[in-house]
């Protein structure tokens, strides 16, 4: 006897298998399992690649960075504590060919190294573009420099030939193959130059407003490294550290850069999100398919009573049967995730190394468990009830029917698929309003299609409106339940689709917004106090008819409404990296044309005070009339908030957080001066018939050597590759979404089968033409799909809002004409399901459903 539920339960599932009631479920649960491993395997390698990678990332096996030289403090420490040291520099610069060699210019990552020189890894560097590099522990050597073939390419340099930077010309000896230290490679818009250490104060480059970042790498024993970094983290910690020690901070394997994977944890938020809700359809799916299954059951277990099967073994047989089914179905969805994750390396070739570490058995063991997690929490409750069918159902079909499963055995189901979600989610905002989401979007479409179902039939007049009408009317409103569950599941099942299709085209107008016809297309940098009408006039010189014009000062915030603030004070971590950082402040006299004050009032002249941000007040807590104190270069200057602003950051002009409305600040205090333009139509030059960068942006440059000009028309075209392989990779999973939807489809059309089938005959019996039963089924599949397609589209602008606005952070910008292609959509949909999944129901004679009936 304990083994007859093993035989029944074998039993059962190759016949369910064989005749294909089975199918949908596994379907469903393969494609839920399919898309959470293959993001997971890939988040997996990723991880575990940046985890291999880190040392080299860094430098060392810690990192001091800061705005200004590294305090002698801590490089004295590492001394004592006998770890090696390197101190770097780096800051934008602009970089020159000879006239004689072209003339031409182009933004570089400036970068002074000392000897010995990466602490971890190694260099690699070529002697020319034709070779592979050789590794190196060397440093360019004085008067030297060593370059990016890229830079080399475009300025129309060799190895041999010289390179003006700032001040200082160098030649070019080497050039650069791998900088284990340059960052994660995910994004680098400019080419790097490198030279020795010894020789950047020749250059000029560094000004007293320059923005320079130092960093000190220390390396050595695991024991002395931690102690080294257990100090660095007291002495930042202490009283007054913000003020003696602004622009510090420590980075080591666990800190690491944020800045390292942004981009790539933007579009792992996206895939989490495309395989959050491919897992949500197919719980629906399930949930559908998995009732639909035991009420075609019934009989046979009303039978198996009356043989004397007891309700134990009936249970235990069934609940065999999909443990079984879960376990193929999820090693399924593994083994077609393991595969599809290779599609995400592939479209995101260049963003990440393609050689990653092999995944751990971490995604494998989570796949089998969201798969087992899916079919028993939604797909057992209702097959289990197939164990206390009476047996009188054998000659009275009226008893045993099946009842909503109990909440307590629902909600714990749910709960527990939820929390897997939660922990899918890799993000805790993006798990709860996506998950948090649905299960509201489910009562409201619940509580709404009751409705509407009860409003349609006190609507329609039987005694003039068409036969057709008032027949499917009367089907909804007959069945009530089944029409409040058809209705919700395929709203949830459009919700899903509309809320990814608005999705994707938001962050795709939101990162590829376009440009105004006359926006800016340079930003220039750096210009000292005493160029300053001497460039203007090289502006106009030019043909630059309209340019912006701004001091800008930086400062650090150090109190607000006289209390210190420093990062640990806030939880937000946008709110800890502002506080981290010194602020790009700047005055003006005149509110800028294209920043809206939304409250308080812009005074021009006004003493003492200053305008803020709106999304910079919002972060960190501030309002009208508070009291901000800025500490700019060991100086304090208090003012007062008197205006928040709406800056456009896309206009391309120059916008800043923080503004004080006077035409000139402290005589003493730092400042250089940043511009932005429209660059002249010009044709460019040639070197060797190879066309140069133009000439306005060479002589710009040889005019005011110390400048950056930042040509922002090349990086944006670089950002959009970037953004084209992420969105490519998001669509990729889409897919799977999109086939988890139409199963719900499917699966929420056909629920109803057979009771649809029965119905039909009993009408066609006494005498209703097919013609007639066909424009009431497409009445009511049209009528379902278009009340299920309007719910869907008003709660996808809902959480798409929310999903955009806390977890993706771009603007959203809705639509009045969704609710109308949304409600087209699931008519369209609803009938095409209906027609696929419903076809045999009139073609069916009508003598044998009766007799199937019957039976």
């Amino acid at each position: 006897m304990n083994n007859l539920f093993l035989k029944l339960g074998w039993k059962t599932l190759l016949r369910d298998l064989r005749a294909g009631e089975l199918r949908l479920l596994i379907v469903a649960v393969t494609l839920a399992v399919a898309s959470l491993t293959a993001v997971g395997f890939f988040a997996d390698r990723l991880n575990g690649g940046l985890q291999r990678d880190a040392l080299q990332l860094l430098g060392g096996d810690a990192v001091v960075r800061s705005d200004g030289l590294t305090p002698e403090a801590f490089i004295a420490k590492a001394k004592a504590l006998g770890l090696k040291g390197a101190s770097t520099v780096t800051f934008p610069t602009m970089a020159r060919a000879r006239d004689e060699d072209g003339g031409a210019s182009k933004l570089v990552a400036f970068k002074g190294v000392p000897p010995g020189y990466p602490l971890r890894g190694s260099m690699k560097v070529a002697d020319s573009t034709e070779s592979a590099g050789l590794q190196t522990r060397d440093i360019p050597e004085l008067g030297t420099a060593w370059a990016d073939a890229s830079l080399l390419d475009a300025l129309g340099l060799k190895p041999g030939q010289r390179l003006l930077l700032g001040e200082s010309s160098f030649k070019v000896t080497r050039i650069i193959v791998q900088e284990p230290d340059r960052g994660a490679g995910f994004l680098s818009f400019s080419p790097r130059v490198m030279i020795n250490q010894a020789d950047v104060a020749a250059t000029g480059l560094i000004q007293p407003a320059s923005r320079t970042n130092y960093s000190f790498a220390v390396a050595g024993d695991d024991k002395d490294v931690k102690a080294y970094v257990t100090w660095a983290t007291d002495e930042l910690k202490k009283p007054g550290a913000q003020s003696d020690l602004r622009g510090v901070r420590l980075e080591s394997l666990e800190s690491g850069s944020p800045e390292m994977r942004q981009t790539l944890d933007r579009a792992e938020k996206f895939l989490n999100l495309v395989a959050l809700l491919a897992a949500l359809l197919s719980a629906v799916a399930v949930a559908i398919v998995a009732r639909s299954f035991a009420a075609k059951h019934l009989d046979d277990c009303a039978m198996l009573r009356v043989l004397g099967q007891p309700q134990r073994t009936i249970a235990l047989a069934y609940t065999f049967e999909f443990v079984l089914a879960g376990l193929i179905a999820s090693a399924l969805g593994v083994a077609l995730g393991f595969a599809v994750h290779y599609g995400f390396v592939l479209l995101l070739a260049g963003l990440v190394s393609s050689a990653l570490p092999a995944a751990t058995f971490w995604p494998v063991a989570f796949g089998m468990g969201m798969g087992l997690t899916l079919l028993i929490a939604f797909g057992l409750p209702p097959v289990l009830q197939l164990a206390s069918v009476p047996p009188l159902r054998v000659i009275r079909r009226d008893v045993g029917n099946l009842k909503p499963a109990s909440l307590m055995v629902l909600g714990v189901g749910v709960a527990g698929f939820a929390a897997l979600l939660l922990a899918a989610s890799s993000d805790l905002k993006l798990g709860l309003i996506a998950v948090g989401g649905f299960l509201g979007a489910a009562l409201v479409f619940a509580v709404a299609s009751y409705i509407a179902v009860k409003l349609l039939r006190a609507s329609v007049n039987e005694s003039s409106a068409p036969r057709w009408l008032v027949l499917a009317t009367r089907q909804l409103s007959a069945r009530p339940a089944y029409a409040v569950v058809q209705t919700s599941a395929l709203a949830v099942g459009l919700l899903a689709l509309m809320l990814l299709v608005l999705l994707r085209t938001d962050l795709i107008s939101s990162w590829r917004k376009a440009t105004p016809p006359d926006a800016p297309n340079r930003f220039v940098i750096n210009v000292q106090p005493e160029q300053g009408d001497a460039f203007q006039q090289a502006l106009r010189a030019g043909g630059v008819k309209k340019f912006d014009w701004y001091p800008m000062i930086r400062g650090r915030l150090v109190a607000v409404n006289g209390k210190p603030v420093t990062p640990d004070d806030f939880e937000d971590d946008r709110a800890k990296r502002l506080l981290d950082r010194d602020f790009n402040l700047s005055n003006s006299s005149q509110q800028p044309s294209y920043n809206q004050v939304v409250a308080g009032r812009w005074t021009a002249g006004e003493k003492d005070a200053i305008s803020v941000e709106e999304g910079l007040a919002k972060t960190l807590g501030l309002k009208l009339g508070d009291s901000l104190r800025f500490d700019i270069a060991g100086q304090t200057s208090e003012a007062k908030i008197t205006s928040l602003r709406k800056v456009d950051w896309g206009s391309m002009h120059v916008n800043f957080f923080v503004m004080y409305p006077v035409a000139q600040l402290a005589a003493e205090v730092p400042v250089s001066f940043i511009s932005a333009f429209r660059a002249p139509e010009a044709a460019p030059q040639t070197t060797n018939g190879q066309a140069r960068p133009q000439s306005f942006d060479n002589a710009l440059v040889k005019a005011f050597p110390n400048i950056t000009n930042v040509d922002m028309s090349s990086t944006l075209a670089q950002v959009q590759r970037v953004l084209d392989q992420v969105i490519r990779a998001v669509e990729f999973l889409f897919g799977f979404t999109l086939a988890a939807g139409l199963v719900v489809l499917f699966a929420a059309i056909t629920a109803t089968r057979e009771e649809r089938a029965h119905e039909f005959a009993i009408m066609r019996a006494v005498g209703a033409r097919a013609s007639l039963l066909r424009q009431v089924q497409r009445a009511e599949l049209a009528g379902v799909g278009l009340l299920a397609g309007f719910l869907a589209s008003l709660v996808a602008q809902a959480v798409g809002w929310a999903l955009a606005r806390y977890v993706f952070d771009f603007s959203w910008t809705g639509s009045w004409t969704v609710p109308v292609f949304g409600s087209l959509a699931g008519a369209l949909l609803a009938l095409a399901a209906g027609w696929w999944g419903l076809r045999s129901v009139l073609n069916t004679p009508v003598v044998e459903t009766l007799r199937r009936a019957a039976r």
